[in-house]
């Protein structure tokens, strides 16, 4: 009898320490899910009290603290969302570790940030609303605020919902929609805005376009050549120095340019320089690199590992230089129009101002960002170095471009429009491209020749499915014909989501600091 009450206590007693352990695990994963936002609000503590530093003795100091605060939860929301579209290339196609995509965005973007992004901030402060409709400094600093908490609002809703936007957009529509609030519809510069709409359309097709023309030029003139690693010879330093040229004139343009005096014929010139420089470069490199490679597709791949690194690296870079105006424009618009009772186009930055973007910007991407990384190198469709470095340099070449004719483009839409570029070319060049076809049926007859002539007679079927698959998977075992099909489909829940929220950014970015600037004026 006692043994059995004995039992029964200790069957009790264990069910009890289970239902703890249950909870204690519990607690630990919902713990670990309130960090990175516990982080972040430390982040904007200390954004406060650096800022309060820099207003003693300023009777409205309190308007500048708080729009640090804001400022600094802008930046972090970039960092989560905008900056992902640099590294996830890289990160898909599994030449940089999700650790050292990280590390690197945040060394390049803040050094983008510091360096070279110090500009004037002309085009938020009075490009896209009129000044002159405005008139009173007060209702100008309440128009930025709530641009400011708008935007930063609508980033973090796309981020939550896994959709890449525009930071630039959801500033833009921020300071429309207030505009229209504080002075009405007329106080709008409509045919700046009517640009920026255009960049809607033209950045991810173009980004698209030009992504997908390269990797057409890569299947036919490498992947699907009998002899990979000759053709590789040829054309992979070409490939690698019209990047580097790219780049070049990628960082004169969006960076460089507001260190040093460039024309536009030094800009050329770099980018030729770069061009041939790296030529000479790689065509050693690629030679000795590829002397033991076998002619496979995955032994082309390690040729494109060391460019898709610089070309983070350097997206980082620019990216830091002309975007961190997209966190801390408004945020020195509002200071300018504090300390100097004064607002209109010539808006400097702050050094203290700009260091609280580049670090929003880093923290952000650091706490929040590998959610967007992945989704963009990963989940739109299946990446590989060839196809990231398509994406990458489409990113570079939409830029310039686009500078070209004077339009307004988005880093973000380049980027995502490059990935979709790639992922749909590899659905229509699978299902029409003779000349694949045609390479198939002589790679399968070489492997029936080899099994029937003993060279290989432990191959079945699926082991000649995969290598005669082998440009559509990652290294790895031998996959299934449904997932093979299924890597070759861009993901059309992704597409939905992205292109809906690319297309209600800016009017519910306008909406929502509309509402946000009637509150802010029925309170002050």
């Amino acid at each position: 009898m006692s043994n059995s009450i004995a039992e029964a206590r200790k069957e009790t007693l264990d069910k009890d320490l289970d239902k703890l352990v249950h909870v204690e695990e519990a607690t630990s994963f919902v713990a670990r899910g309130l960090v990175a936002p516990g982080l972040g609000l430390l982040f904007l503590a200390l954004t406060a009290i650096v800022a309060s530093f820099f207003v003693i003795g300023e009777p409205r100091g309190v308007i500048i603290i708080a729009a640090a605060a804001i400022g600094g939860y802008m930046a972090l929301n970039i960092g989560a969302n905008d900056v992902a579209n640099n590294v996830a290339p890289a990160v898909g196609a599994k030449a940089l570790s999700l650790g050292g995509a990280l590390a690197i965005a945040v060394v390049f973007e803040s050094a983008g940030a510091l360096i070279a992004g110090g500009d004037v901030v002309g085009t938020i402060a009075g490009g896209i609303v009129n000044p002159a409709a405005i008139g009173d400094p007060a209702v100008f600093i309440r128009l930025m605020m709530a641009a400011l908490i708008s935007s930063a609002l609508w980033i973090n809703l796309a981020t939550w919902i896994g959709a890449p936007v525009s930071t630039t957009h959801s500033v833009v529509g921020g300071v429309v929609g207030a505009g229209i609030a504080a002075a009405g519809v007329a106080s709008v510069q409509w045919p700046m805005l009517g640009n920026i709409v255009l960049s809607w359309l033209v950045s991810p097709l173009l980004g698209g376009i030009i992504a997908a023309t390269f990797l057409a030029f890569i299947k036919t003139a490498i992947i699907y050549q009998d002899d990979k690693i000759a053709a590789a010879r040829r054309w992979v330093p070409l490939l690698i120095a019209v990047m580097a040229g790219a780049f070049a004139a990628y960082l004169a343009t969006k960076g460089l340019r507001r260190v040093i005096s460039l024309s536009g014929l030094h800009i050329a010139l770099l980018g030729l320089a770069s061009f041939a420089l790296t030529w000479v470069v790689f065509n050693v490199t690629v030679r000795r690199q590829s002397e033991t490679m076998e002619n496979r597709n995955q032994s082309l791949r390690k040729l494109f590992y060391v460019p898709l690194i610089c070309s983070a690296a350097l997206l980082s870079f620019a990216h830091g230089a002309n975007d961190v105006a997209n966190a801390v424009g408004p945020l020195a618009a509002i200071v300018h129009a504090v300390e100097d009772n004064e607002f209109g186009f010539a808006v400097s930055i702050p050094f203290w101002v700009m260091l609280i973007g580049a670090a929003g910007i880093s923290f952000g991407l650091v706490l929040f960002g590998p959610k967007l990384i992945r989704m963009v190198g990963d989940q739109i469709t299946k990446l590989n170095p060839m196809r990231a470095f398509c994406v990458a340099l489409s990113a570079a070449l939409t830029v310039i471009v686009a500078s070209w004719f004077g339009l307004p483009v988005s880093s973000t839409h380049i980027a995502v429009g490059a990935v979709f570029g790639v992922g749909f070319f590899r659905e229509w060049y699978t299902a029409n491209s003779k000349r694949r076809r045609a390479y198939m049926e002589r790679k399968v007859e070489r492997l029936r020749a080899e099994r029937n002539g003993g060279v290989d007679a432990s191959a079945g079927p699926d082991d000649q499915e995969s290598e005669a698959t082998d440009d559509l998977e990652d290294t790895g075992p031998p996959v299934s014909r449904e997932e093979i099909n299924r890597r070759r489909l861009v993901r059309r829940a992704h597409v939905t989501t992205i292109v809906t929220a690319w297309v209600t950014t800016v009017p519910a970015a306008a909406l929502l600091a509309a509402g946000i600037f009637l509150i802010l004026d029925v309170i002050a």
